[in-house]
């Protein structure tokens, strides 16, 4: 199970990130790749404890969703909706400057891994408590999961 605490699967995000510019082109959804690059910002925020966020409501117990979210051998879903704190089109940082949103976005998930990891002891919005093992997949799997919206 990849994950960010891994020091050759932090390399492997952080090469994949080189691969975006301003003109990647998305697979499916409706943000950009300098959104995409703002969105993932907001979201190692969040996991650091720097970005608050309201819980969410879903669908199915917390604890389940986060099972499978983080331990089941399925790719996420395409058009999952976001808290508006993360998303550019409301709450979300909005994009700048291309080059130094993406520096920023690598300065935060340099910061975030540590050591030590810096993760929050909030609750996220749709699975709740998280330990740190939790934290460093998820951030594996939300990065992997936009990359590869942009083909990267």
């Amino acid at each position: 199970m990849k994950t960010l605490a891994s020091i050759s699967e932090k390399t492997e995000i952080l090469r994949r990130l080189e691969s975006i510019s301003p003109a990647s082109q998305r697979r499916w959804g409706k943000m950009s790749a300098h959104r995409m690059i703002c969105h993932l910002s907001d979201g190692f925020r969040l996991y650091m404890g720097d970005r608050p966020v309201k819980p969410i409501p879903v669908p199915i117990p917390r604890l389940l969703l986060k099972w499978i979210a983080l331990w089941a051998p399925i790719s996420w879903p395409q058009g999952f909706k976001t808290t508006p704190e993360l998303d550019q089109e409301a709450g979300g940082t909005q994009p700048q400057k291309f080059d130094y949103d993406l520096e920023e976005l690598c300065r935060l998930i340099e910061s975030f891994v540590g050591p030590p990891c810096r993760h929050s002891s909030a609750p996220h919005p749709h699975f709740g408590r998280l330990s740190e093992r939790e934290w460093l997949r998820l951030a594996y799997l939300h990065a992997d999961h936009h990359l590869r919206q942009f083909g990267a």
